[in-house]
């Protein structure tokens, strides 16, 4: 049986990076939104002898999500899915950052758990902005209402978002629904791998893809407080999301693993006065 791997947001940027290091040893299912996006990006990779089959899905409908699992499944064994499909705070409001980045999440690992099995990884990609709110503005307690309350979940994170007004409400939707998938990787691990499936996470800092340059201002500021100031590449984070999925890693689950550059650990351990002076 074919070894297959599923990856989200996989007509650009990571995702489509990832193909390129992965698609010369297993079947490739990617999807997104936009079906032409995909294939655009399949026709490159097939004619280097690649496999791969494009899906349309939007990860905040569960309907869509669990079509994708059973269109994957019958392409062969689902070793990894990579869920790397997502919005920025430009590309929405508060309730479309939520509902794709936080529901979409919990959508698709609860779809994917039903058609993996031993030996399998689930790697949610989160972003350095899950560390970037102090814990008093993050909806923490309300985050396991995700399990039977989808609904309250989804208000309540949204509300949250608003505390300051609508012209802040992506600038605080945006680090919440990447807190929350850091936090739900955590959560799920147990339940996971009573299936033998491993779950992780990676929060990525500032790379070179299409939504990283729409949020470049932004990237660029925080780039003197890492300790590589320049973006990261996207072969980088791909190699990452290669090894990361390794089955001889097999004792690494419920843990996020940070790639970008040093930033948030030297956001931590330096104090203002500090960060001023680099």
């Amino acid at each position: 049986m074919k070894k297959v791997i599923v990856i989200t947001g996989g007509g650009s940027g990571m995702g489509l990076a990832t193909i390129k290091e992965l698609g010369k040893e297993y079947a490739i299912v990617i999807t997104g939104r936009t079906l032409s996006k995909l294939e655009k990006a399949c026709e490159e990779y097939t004619k280097d002898g690649y496999e791969i089959y494009p899906f349309a899905c939007d990860v905040s409908k569960k309907d869509e999500v669990k079509k994708l699992a059973e269109f994957s499944k019958e392409k062969g064994e689902i070793v990894a899915l990579i869920h790397a499909a997502g919005v920025y705070p430009h590309m929405g409001n508060a309730e479309d950052i939520i509902k794709i980045n936080a529901l979409g999440t919990h959508f698709i690992d609860q779809a994917f758990k039903e058609v993996m099995g031993e030996g399998s990884v689930i790697l949610n990609v989160s972003s350095m902005a899950a560390y970037m709110l102090p814990n008093m503005l993050l909806p923490k307690k309300h985050y396991a209402k995700v399990f039977g309350e989808e609904s309250t979940f989804f208000k309540k994170l949204v509300k949250k978002s608003r505390m300051f007004g609508s012209k802040m409400e992506t600038s605080l939707a945006y680090p919440i629904s990447k807190n929350f998938v850091c936090w739900y990787t955590k959560r799920i691990a147990k339940d996971m791998y009573k299936k033998g499936i491993r779950v992780i996470s990676v929060s990525p800092g500032n790379f070179e893809t299409p939504m990283g340059e729409l949020e470049s201002a932004q990237g660029k500021a925080f780039l003197k407080n890492g300790a590589i100031q320049r973006f990261g590449k996207v072969e980088e984070i791909a190699l990452l999301f290669k090894y990361l999925i390794d089955p001889r890693l097999g004792y690494l689950t419920g843990e996020d693993i940070i790639c970008d550059g040093g930033c948030v650990g030297s956001l931590n351990s330096f104090t203002k006065k500090e960060q001023k002076n680099f």
